[in-house]
């Protein structure tokens, strides 16, 4: 793909394999791009720490990358079981660029376990510079009718409850210059109607990133937020139908959706000195001239 012009990009293919949650990058048809070959780094993180939660597959995969390349040792918290093989394949690139990598399996639904990652990171590494809270879960249904009671508090518990105790747990160990962003969606703006518990979470860490911002901004500590647009994770093939899939992103400018590798590049700015001045902000990266 020509980096100057995303139009001739990479579609989901035909014969996608659907994948049960949450599926796993090997899998991917086309394979998701993280940045592998293409990122450069310049030096804009150099020696800081950060935590990914979600950082084995899809966008965290590709902000471990990025952020390695910037010069900052990264901390991975993901689910066990199912994502250990991702976990390990982004470990290995993080390695690669010639910085340290922990990871660590946890429940971001447990705020215990939220805790007990952030202690094991400042142990280990010595620090806590930059976290990106980025886990989440989602799961389609055609109508309300169809959400259980388990599915919405499992989405509430992983996607907003997850933030919450993650950010309580990293502010005894951030300092002036520190920076925390979240992962929201364009859901939490325009909505979708088969992520109704989703979209409302989505809605929730934007209005959380802004109450944030105003309540650590006197120690010197800065929270924003990037909404993504479609992007090309395994999230989707395991969350959605065959149909859904193969159209995945043909409503934006570029008819497709964002690669992961597309996306990190703003988590860099918004971790980076070079947004000092900016809190409270939601970034949206839809591939689409405004929200909608």
């Amino acid at each position: 793909m020509d980096e100057r012009n995303p139009k001739p990009g990479p579609t989901p293919s035909e014969d996608v394999p659907v994948q049960s949650y949450p599926g796993v990058e090997s899998k991917m048809d086309p394979p998701a791009d993280h940045g592998e070959q293409s990122y450069r780094g310049s030096g804009k993180l150099e020696g800081l720490v950060a935590i990914v939660t979600g950082g084995d597959s899809g966008i965290g995969r590709a902000v471990c990358i990025a952020f390695a390349r910037e010069g900052a040792d990264v901390a991975v918290g993901y689910l066990p079981g199912k994502e250990e093989k991702d976990a390990q394949e982004t470990k290995r690139w993080v390695e690669e660029a010639g910085r340290r990598c922990l990871l660590i399996p946890f429940d971001v639904q447990q705020r215990a376990e939220c805790q007990r990652l952030v202690e094991q990171v400042t142990t280990e590494l010595g620090r806590l510079d930059i976290l990106v809270n980025n886990a989440a879960y989602q799961m389609s249904r055609k109508s309300i009718e169809e959400y259980s009671e388990e599915q919405v508090e499992l989405t509430f518990r992983t996607n907003i409850f997850g933030y919450f105790y993650m950010a309580q747990a990293a502010m005894p160990h951030l300092k002036p210059g520190a920076a925390i962003v979240n992962t929201g969606s364009i859901t939490g703006m325009d909505g979708n109607p088969e992520l109704l518990d989703y979209s409302a979470t989505k809605g929730a860490i934007h209005a959380f990133t802004k109450a944030l911002a105003t309540n650590v901004a006197a120690q010197g500590i800065r929270v924003n937020c990037i909404a993504p647009g479609p992007v090309w994770t395994p999230l989707i093939p395991s969350t959605f139908d065959h149909e859904h899939v193969v159209g995945f992103g043909e409503d934006t400018v570029w008819k497709r959706p964002a690669q992961p590798a597309e996306i990190a590049p703003a988590y860099v700015f918004l971790a980076s000195p070079d947004a000092r001045y900016i809190t409270g902000e939601v970034l949206a990266i839809t591939g689409k001239s405004g929200t909608r």
